[in-house]
């Protein structure tokens, strides 16, 4: 490309080659133009190097859903529910490739391409702020990690009275996330780092446990139940008098749920996939320096070069999102489902103070107070992590929208993004704390889940419209691929369906 351009009527008037470029820019200011950055040569060594925004949103994967609601459930209507997460990982992966497609075109998150639509930007910046509000503004992650650390240093599972102490561990374990945050150089790179680590020791220290303790029977019989089997090879989809605010904050929590998918879009961004290096990235407040991050994105010319280099930006894509991203949920979703049909009766609930660290108990029980311990470590870095990320993500996806949305507020802050960041930051680290007393551990999980299920269902049906509307055809998503997103609409609205013909009706 010779020259920049920056106006809707510019780029309606290119040549015939450079006019594989969006018809409109919708209700917000047009994309600049450029070529698509060359990819490093795509081979192992740097696969392993770019990928990581899927370690980031692994991590939430194995919180709540996986540590907390899939043994909730297990051990109430048995594995042959896992069905559940089968669908809700292949939905919820359909609908990570297509935000991340929008944002590797133009370098935008994916809830800034959402704000081009009609009827105005305004709206959808709200709709989104609401929306993480509501899942990720309670900590339930902080909430809940609180029960394995008490258990930890106390030697017994909280109960009645512990209510105090539960609720100051939880501040702290918040607190904590907070400063991690602030510190490093990049933000993404930072929460990387910290998330790989954790992943890894999760991963081998459930592998380890359930090739020791659980039986082979209860490992076929997890593999059955994510194809809704159960022990005659019959179909045991449902439960009589199931609970649908349990189930529908399984789906959604069974894989990353609602904002945790739609951020991972902005952490493509800050990684720098396609155009996303173009743009620029949230660097830290210790440590990182003043990045000038344009409030548009990039967009390229569907040439036969940058097609070639989109291809070979999408195999990075496809490797963070299905070797990655969701082979590990399918595989955490197992080990920790099987690891709780062995170790806990059938019939019990999860409920209470303890949710987060009854496996810790019963492993006890099964192999002496040094596994109960690790098993506790385990239970608490699963959950500290997973709040880890919701703090950065919903930090993160805010000061995007604000960003984007306000000339004045780019002035003021002196184009440095990080003032906006921590500013949002600090009233996030304040409400937490407040809002994490306000209700108990459990019922912080399944507003979070369930309000994950909506937003899944909202965004699988904006980022259709989204990515029809903007995207040349060359870089759209095939036709099954945006099936399987239509598929995500029906099956989450499903859920929400149920979930409010069982509370009102």
């Amino acid at each position: 490309m010779k020259k920049k351009i920056t106006k809707v009527s510019e780029i309606n008037s290119l040549s015939s080659e450079d006019s594989h470029l969006p018809k409109s820019p919708g209700r917000r200011p047009s994309w600049n133009v450029g070529d698509l950055p060359a990819p490093p040569q795509f081979n192992l060594k740097n696969v392993l190097k770019i990928i990581g925004p899927g370690a980031i949103t692994l991590s939430v994967s194995i919180g709540l859903g996986e540590w907390v609601l899939g043994p909730t459930v297990v051990s109430q209507y048995g594995l042959s529910l896992l069905w559940i997460a089968s669908l809700a990982i292949l939905f919820q992966l359909a609908c990570n490739l297509e935000f991340i497609r929008y944002t590797v075109y133009t370098g935008e998150p994916v809830v800034n391409g959402f704000m081009r639509l009609a009827p105005h930007p305004a709206l959808w910046g709200f709709l989104y702020i609401l929306f993480w509000l509501c899942q990720g503004g309670w900590p339930a992650w902080a909430a809940t990690s609180a029960a394995p650390l008490f258990a930890a240093f106390m030697g017994d599972l909280p109960g009645a009275g512990d209510e105090m102490l539960m609720r100051l561990l939880g501040i702290m374990n918040f607190a904590v996330c907070v400063f991690i945050i602030a510190v490093g150089g990049k933000i993404e790179r930072t929460l990387e780092f910290v998330n790989w680590l954790m992943v890894i020791y999760i991963f081998g220290f459930l592998m380890t446990v359930c090739i020791i303790y659980v039986p082979l029977e209860t490992w076929l019989a997890g593999l059955r139940g994510f194809l809704g089997l159960d022990a005659s090879f019959q179909f045991a989809l449902l439960p009589a008098g199931a609970s649908w605010v349990l189930l529908g904050g399984f789906a959604a929590f069974a894989a990353s749920g609602g904002m945790n998918n739609v951020t991972i879009s902005n952490y493509i961004r800050d990684k720098g996939f396609g155009m996303g290096g173009v743009v620029g990235y949230i660097p830290s407040a210790v440590g990182g320096k003043k990045v000038n991050i344009s409030p548009v994105g990039t967009v390229f010319p569907t040439t036969t070069e940058n097609m070639r280099k989109w291809r070979v930006w999408w195999k990075y894509v496809l490797c963070d999102q299905v070797a990655l991203w969701a082979v590990g949920c399918f595989v955490g979703m197992f080990l920790n489902c099987i690891l709780a049909a062995h170790i806990i009766p059938p019939g019990t609930e999860l409920t209470g103070l303890a949710a987060g660290a009854y496996q810790a108990s019963y492993l006890e029980a099964e192999g002496g107070k040094l596994l109960g311990f690790v098993t506790l470590l385990n239970g608490f870095w699963i959950l500290f992590g997973s709040q880890l990320v919701v703090v950065d993500a919903l930090t993160r996806v805010n000061t995007d929208i604000v960003w984007s949305m306000s000339n004045r507020l780019r002035e003021i802050a002196g184009g440095d993004i990080r003032k906006v960041y921590y500013s949002l930051l600090v009233i996030y680290a304040v409400w937490g704390s407040i809002a994490i007393n306000l209700a108990p551990p459990r019922a912080l999980i399944l507003i979070a889940s369930n309000a994950a299920g909506f937003i899944l269902l909202f965004s699988a049906i904006n980022v259709l419209v989204l990515n029809k509307m903007m995207l040349p055809k060359a870089v759209q998503g095939s036709l099954w691929l945006r099936a399987l997103v239509v598929c995500a609409a029906l099956f989450y609205g499903f859920f929400f369906f149920m979930n409010l013909r069982q509370l009102f009706f």
